[in-house]
C-alpha cells in the first residue's frame, strides 16, 4: 500500500528510486555498518553519493529529529510521571538519546536522500531487463 510513497522507502530503509535495493549496508544497530551507505543499488544502479560530503546535509534533519525526539520524552513524561524534576527529565534525555542514536543518524539520512531522488518503478524493470 506504501510501496511507491517516499515513506515507503524511509520506514524500509530502501532504495528511494526503486525501493528494492537495501540503502544501508547493515543494520542502524550493528555498529561495524552503522551509517554506512551502498555507493549504488543492488538493483537500479543508481548512485547513491551525488557528490563527495552529500550527506552533510543529513546534519539539520538530524537537529529535526532530536528535537522532536527531545519533545516527545517531555510530552511523555508529563502524562507518565506524577513528579517531574529536572534531573528525572535528563536522564530521560540521556537514555532515550543513547537508545534511540543510531536509529536517528540512519533515518536522517534517508529522509536527505529523499529529497534529491524520486521513485521510479521503470528503474526497477529497465534493471532486470538489463542483466537479462
Amino acid at each position: 500500500m506504501l510501496k511507491g510513497t517516499k515513506l515507503y522507502s524511509v520506514l524500509f530503509m530502501k532504495c528511494p528510486v526503486c525501493q528494492e535495493g537495501d540503502f544501508f549496508k547493515g543494520h542502524p544497530y550493528k555498529f561495524s555498518t552503522m551509517g554506512k551507505v551502498h555507493k549504488r543499488c543492488s538493483c537500479c544502479n543508481t548512485k547513491f553519493e551525488l557528490e563527495t560530503g552529500f550527506y552533510q546535509g543529513s546534519y539539520y534533519v538530524s537537529y529535526a529529529l532530536g528535537v522532536a525526539l527531545f519533545m516527545a520524552v517531555v510530552v511523555l513524561n508529563y502524562i507518565f510521571r506524577e513528579e517531574l524534576t529536572p534531573s528525572s527529565l535528563m536522564i530521560s534525555f540521556v537514555v532515550s538519546l543513547i537508545v534511540l542514536f543510531p536509529l536517528l543518524y540512519a533515518l536522517s539520512k534517508i529522509i536527505w536522500a529523499q529529497f534529491f531522488f524520486n521513485y521510479d518503478k521503470s528503474r526497477k524493470k529497465a534493471a532486470n531487463t538489463i542483466d537479462s
